[in-house]
C-alpha cells in the first residue's frame, strides 16, 4: 500500500476534531475521571481518548477494508470492547465481566478469523513448537494478558500513548522491512491517530483541554497489539516476525503486569486489585518527576523493543532470544524489589509518604 500523506493528514484532523467534540460531550454526561486517594490529577478529566482513537480507526477501516485480513471482524470486536470500556469508565464494572468479554472476543477471533497462537517457534532449541489444541487456551490468555498489560501501565500522563507508540512503530518497522507494507501502513495510521491524544493528554494544547484514554482506550490498544502480533507471527508460511520477537515489542508492559500481579497474589490480594506499585510509581518514589518518569520508561521500552528488532533482523536463534528475555525479566523483578525496599526505608526515615509529602516525625 502506498503511503498517502493526504489520508494521514485527514486522519490527524478527524482524530483531533473527535477529541474536541467528545470531551465536551463527556463533561455533560459525566464520563470523567475525578481525583481521589489513588488519582492525583487536577479536576475532572474527560475519558474520551479511547473513543476518539476508535472512531478514527473505524473510519479508516471502513474506507480501507483490505488493509488487514478480517478487518470487519477486528472493527466489530474493537467496538464491543470499547463499549464495555466506556461503561466501565462510567460505572466501574466488575473485573470478572470485563475478563469475560475479553475472553469471548478471543474466542470470536479464533472461531471467525482463524487468528490464534498456534506456534511458538524454536524457543527451546528442540525444534519448532506447535501448540495444537493447547493454543486455544493460550490465545485466550494472551488476549486477556495483552489487554490488561496496557490497561495497567496507564498511570501517568503520556505513558500509555508513549508505550503504544513504541510498540506500533517497532512492529511497523519490522513489517515494512519484511515486505508486509499494508499492515505496516496500518501501524503508521494508528500512530498518527494517537498523536492528537498525546498532545491533549500531556497538556500541550492547554491543561484545560486535558483528556485521558480511559479503560476503553487502554483495552483497545492492548487488543489491537495482540491482534497485530498474532497476524504478524502466526501465519504458517508467510509470517512477518517470529513469535519470540513479539515478546520484546511489548516487553515492558508485559513485565510490569506480571511482576505487579505476582506481588498482589503473594500478599493475598486479587491480581486485579488497584495499587501504587507499578513501575511508574516506583520511578516517582525514587524522586523522578512525572515527565522524567515518562521519558525513562519510554526509553527503556524502546531499548527492549530495539533488542527484539535487532534479533529479528539478524535472525539470532529463537532460543537465545527467549532465554535473554527471561533473563531481562528476572533482572527487572530483582531491581524493582530492591528499589522498592530502599525507597520505602528512605521515605520512612525522612517521614514522607510515596508522594514526597511530609507525614510527621519518624523515630529511628
Amino acid at each position: 500500500m502506498i503511503i498517502s500523506l493526504v489520508d494521514l493528514a485527514l486522519l490527524l484532523f478527524f482524530s483531533t476534531a473527535s477529541l474536541f467534540v467528545l470531551r465536551k460531550l463527556a463533561k455533560r454526561v459525566g464520563l470523567v475521571d475525578k481525583p481521589d486517594q489513588r488519582k492525583h490529577h487536577a479536576g475532572a478529566v474527560p475519558l474520551v481518548g479511547g473513543l476518539a482513537v476508535c472512531l478514527s480507526l473505524v473510519y479508516f477501516l471502513v474506507n480501507n477494508p483490505d488493509v488487514i485480513p478480517h478487518s470487519g471482524l477486528y472493527a466489530t470486536c474493537m467496538l464491543i470492547l470499547v463499549a464495555i470500556g466506556v461503561l466501565d469508565d462510567k460505572f466501574d464494572l466488575d473485573f470478572k465481566l470485563r475478563i469475560g468479554v475479553q475472553a469471548a472476543l478471543a474466542v470470536a477471533m479464533m472461531a471467525l478469523g482463524d487468528i490464534e497462537l498456534s506456534r511458538l517457534g524454536n524457543i527451546f532449541a528442540t525444534g519448532r513448537v506447535h501448540l495444537d489444541t493447547l493454543g486455544y487456551g493460550l490465545t485466550i490468555l494472551a488476549v486477556i494478558g495483552a489487554i490488561n498489560a496496557f490497561n495497567m501501565v496507564d498511570g501517568i500522563d503520556g505513558l500509555l500513548g508513549g508505550l503504544a507508540t513504541v510498540t506500533f512503530v517497532s512492529l511497523g518497522a519490522l513489517l515494512y522491512l519484511n515486505g508486509h507494507h499494508s499492515m505496516a501502513y496500518l501501524c503508521l495510521v494508528l500512530t498518527v491517530i494517537m498523536t492528537p491524544y498525546l498532545l491533549f493528554n500531556l497538556g500541550v494544547l492547554g491543561r484545560e483541554r486535558k483528556v485521558f484514554m480511559g479503560d476503553a482506550g487502554s483495552m483497545l490498544i492492548g487488543f489491537t497489539v495482540i491482534w497485530f502480533l498474532l497476524l504478524a507471527s502466526q501465519h504458517p508460511t508467510n509470517a512477518a516476525i517470529r513469535p519470540v520477537t513479539g515478546l520484546w515489542l511489548i516487553a515492558l508492559p508485559l513485565m510490569d503486569m506480571t511482576a505487579t500481579m505476582f506481588r498482589r497474589v503473594k500478599r493475598g490480594d486479587s491480581p486485579f486489585k488497584p495499587d501504587r506499585e507499578h513501575l511508574h510509581h516506583i520511578f516517582q518514589r525514587v524522586g523522578l518527576s512525572p515527565r522524567q518518569t515518562l521519558a525513562a520508561i519510554c526509553l527503556l521500552a524502546t531499548s527492549l523493543a530495539g533488542i527484539g528488532i535487532v534479533g529479528e533482523l539478524l535472525q539470532v536463534h529463537e532460543s537465545i532470544m527467549f532465554v535473554s528475555f527471561l533473563f531481562c525479566f528476572a533482572l527487572y523483578c530483582m531491581m524493582l524489589r530492591h528499589v522498592w525496599r530502599v525507597t520505602t526505608f528512605v521515605r520512612a526515615k525522612l517521614g514522607k509518604n510515596e508522594f514526597g509529602e511530609k507525614v510527621g516525625e519518624v523515630r529511628g
